[in-house]
């Protein structure tokens, strides 16, 4: 009798107490209240409220559980549940198609590209894939620039400067500087504030506006809207984590992801003419205003010096295929 009694009770205490909600960790890169920030953060709240608070994600900015690169390999392995951030190419060469130069004239095409469907998207879900990794969402941030500490009094030539710049330790990066007349120099993002502060280089090139504005915004003196390379950013989470969720709760982060990322593709350009303006505005900033025959020639510099050079690196069968399926839907 006692253990009916006891047996009912603890069946009557667990059908009153609250269930235990999962917490997911999600890593980016930026500072807190930045723009993704911000995002990342209406997007967890929004999750909690379609799960009724059963699944939770918890932001961790500024690379606070470590440098994306590292984030996306514990990722893999399922030390860490999720991240949106720039694909770390350090895994498979081959995500450099990510960050191909001039690969997009414009938004449109960005949205073709790397948007659903897009062919870019879609190989970058497939290399995922292949390290136990599902992508949720592709986020476009905007098209790079150059940002400098120092005048530049011919923005758009592709003239050889003397200007050094910092670039991050990817070989499309580093040829992009080359190809614009500038001195690459690969510093990890760590380290990249510092150098340009102490004048180890005069510069960085391999993020844009919001990048800038966020992390260098003390030492842009001049920036140059290039359009070096069209900047997207992933979410994506552990395959071990998805497969723990429930079947209700995994539909709706795949759901939620969805919504965010076609929110993001509504604003992104705007928001990145509004952090352009932001450096003008607020930090004073010298925008420099290149000619559409400036940004071709760049353009078409980047693509004849880069691209064979870049194919090289990721195979040249595979790349030129992408390559090719990009110029049909650029069209």
């Amino acid at each position: 009798m006692k253990r009916q009694l006891l047996a009912t009770a603890l069946a009557a205490l667990v059908s009153i107490s609250p269930a235990i909600a999962e917490t997911l960790k999600m890593s980016h890169v930026r500072p807190q209240d930045t723009t993704i920030d911000l995002e990342l953060k209406a997007f967890a709240a929004n999750l909690s409220e379609a799960t009724g608070g059963n699944l939770e994600v918890k932001i961790f900015a500024a690379s606070a559980l470590g440098d994306y690169t590292t984030v996306q390999e514990r990722i893999s392995v399922g030390a860490i549940d999720m991240a949106t951030q720039p694909a770390a190419t350090a895994a498979d060469r081959r995500m450099q198609i990510s960050s191909f130069p001039y690969l997009a004239g414009n938004w449109d095409q960005a949205r073709a590209i790397y948007g659903p469907g897009g062919v870019v998207r879609d190989t970058m879900a497939g290399l995922y894939a292949k390290q136990d990794i599902t992508m949720l969402a592709a986020y476009p941030v905007y098209f790079g620039g150059i940002a400098l500490n120092v005048d530049n009094p011919n923005p758009g030539s592709v003239e050889p400067n003397g200007i050094k710049v910092r670039v991050p330790g990817i070989k499309s990066f580093q040829l992009t500087g080359e190809a614009l007349g500038y001195i690459p120099s690969p510093i990890p993002f760590s380290e990249a504030f510092t150098a340009v502060q102490t004048g180890v280089v005069d510069g960085v090139i391999g993020s844009g506006a919001e990048g800038y504005y966020a992390s260098f915004r003390d030492v842009t003196k001049t920036y140059i809207p290039a359009n070096t390379h069209f900047e997207v950013w992933y979410m994506i989470i552990s395959n071990e984590s998805l497969a723990a969720l429930s079947e209700a709760d995994r539909a709706a982060l795949i759901a939620g992801a969805e919504a965010f990322e076609a929110t993001r593709w509504q604003v992104a350009e705007a928001d990145q003419a509004r952090n352009e303006q932001r450096l003008a505005d607020e930090l004073g900033t010298k925008v420099a205003k290149l000619t559409e025959a400036e940004l071709a020639a760049m353009a078409e510099m980047g693509r004849s010096k880069i691209w064979p050079a870049v194919l090289e690196d990721v195979g040249v069968e595979w790349g030129q295929a992408i390559l090719d399926q990009v110029a049909a839907a650029a069209k």
